[in-house]
C-alpha cells in the first residue's frame, strides 16, 4: 500500500479523535448556563448539543478553508502530513490535560498555535503565511473583548427592561428562553469549531496532492460532524461546573443574556469565515454578563486562572508541536 494513504490514513483518525475531544471539551460550554439553571436536564441538554452541533457542522464551510490555507500553503511544504499529524498530537494532549483539569481551555488555540508550531519546526519561519496567521490571532483575540462588551451590554438593557418585572416570573420566562438559546449555541459552535478538523483534513490532503482545492469534499463534512456529535454526547461535566457555576451565581435571565450574546458573535465570526474560540467567547460573554448583573458577584479570581489558560495556550502548543515533529522526524524522516 503507498505509504501516502497510510499517513493520510492516520491524519483523519487523529482529526477526528480531536473533534471528538472537541465534542466533549468545548460543546459542553453551549449547554453550561442552561444546565446550570436547570432549563434542561443536563442528559437531554447534551443529546440537544450533539443534535445541533451536527446540523451546524454540515452547514457551511468558510471556516474550514481558512484553517486549511491561511496558517500556511500546504502546497508548499515538503512534509505536510507529518507536519499535521505533529499539529495533532500536540492539540490532542493539551486538550486532554486541560479537560482533566476542569479548565475551559480553547481547542481552537491549541489547533492554531500547534499547527503554526509544527511548520515553523518543519519549515522555519518562511513556511508561515504571516498575514493570514496574524488576521487568525487577531480574530481569536478580539473575539472574547467583543463578546465581553456585548455580554455586558445586553445584561445591562435587561436590568433596564425588566427591573419592575417579578423576579419568579422573569426566570420562568428566561428558562423557557434558554432552551432556545442552547440550541442555538450549539449549532454556532458546530458551524464554527468543526470547521477545525475539516480544514486540517483538507491541509493534508493538499499537501499529499490528492486535491488541488480547499474545497471540502462530503466524507471529511460528514466525519467530522459525527465525530464532533458523538463526542458531544459523552458530555463533559467538570467544565459545565466551572462554566456554570465557578464564574458566578448564573439565574435564567443571565444564561440567556450570555447564551444569546455568544450565538451572536460565533455565527458574525463563521459567516465572515474567522475560526474563533467558542470557550472564550462564551466565557468572555458569561463574564461581561455577570459583571453587568454585579461585578462584585464575579468570581475574578477563578476567571482569572482562565485567562491565564488562554494566554498560554498557543505559545506552549507551538512548542510541543515542534518537538513532536522534531521527534516524527528523527524516526521517519
Amino acid at each position: 500500500m503507498d505509504t501516502t494513504y497510510v499517513i493520510l490514513a492516520i491524519v483523519v483518525i487523529l482529526a477526528l479523535g480531536f473533534d471528538f475531544i472537541n465534542g466533549f471539551h468545548d460543546t459542553v460550554n453551549a449547554i453550561a448556563t442552561t444546565v446550570s439553571t436547570r432549563a434542561l436536564k443536563p442528559r437531554i441538554a447534551i443529546m440537544l448539543a450533539a443534535t445541533m452541533n451536527l446540523v451546524g457542522a454540515l452547514t457551511f464551510t468558510g471556516v474550514a478553508k481558512t484553517i486549511g490555507g491561511k496558517v500556511a500553503d500546504p502546497m508548499t511544504l515538503q512534509h505536510g502530513e507529518q507536519i499535521v499529524i505533529a499539529a495533532l498530537i500536540s492539540a490532542i494532549l493539551w486538550n486532554l490535560l486541560t479537560w482533566a483539569l476542569g479548565i475551559p481551555s480553547s481547542s481552537s488555540h491549541t489547533l492554531i498555535g500547534s499547527l503554526a508550531g509544527a511548520v515553523i519546526s518543519a519549515e522555519g519561519f518562511d513556511g508561515i503565511n504571516a498575514g493570514g496567521f496574524t488576521s487568525i490571532v487577531q480574530g481569536l483575540i478580539l473575539s472574547p473583548i467583543i463578546a465581553f462588551s456585548i455580554g455586558f451590554v445586553v445584561m445591562w438593557l435587561f436590568k433596564v427592561i425588566f427591573a419592575n418585572q417579578s423576579p419568579h416570573q422573569l426566570n420562568k420566562g428566561f428558562r423557557t428562553g434558554q432552551i432556545l438559546t442552547a440550541a442555538l449555541q450549539s449549532f454556532a459552535h458546530g458551524t464554527n469549531d468543526a470547521q477545525k478538523a475539516m480544514g486540517i483534513i483538507v491541509f493534508a490532503l493538499m499537501s499529499a496532492n490528492i486535491q488541488e482545492t480547499d474545497n471540502v469534499p462530503l466524507w471529511v463534512k460528514l466525519s467530522a460532524a459525527v465525530a464532533m456529535a458523538l463526542g458531544t454526547s459523552i458530555g463533559g461535566w467538570k467544565i459545565i461546573k466551572t462554566m456554570g457555576t465557578k464564574i458566578f451565581k448564573i439565574e435564567p435571565i443571565n444564561g440567556f443574556a450570555a447564551d444569546i450574546t455568544s450565538f451572536g458573535v460565533i455565527m458574525t465570526a463563521t459567516i465572515t469565515k474567522f475560526p474563533v474560540s467558542s470557550t472564550h467567547v462564551i466565557t468572555s460573554a458569561i463574564l461581561g454578563v455577570g459583571s453587568a448583573k454585579r461585578f462584585s458577584s464575579v468570581k475574578w479570581g477563578v476567571a482569572g486562572k482562565i485567562v491565564v489558560s488562554w494566554i498560554i495556550t498557543i505559545p506552549i502548543s507551538m512548542v510541543v508541536a515542534a518537538g513532536v515533529f522534531q521527534v516524527i522526524k528523527f524516526l521517519f524522516l
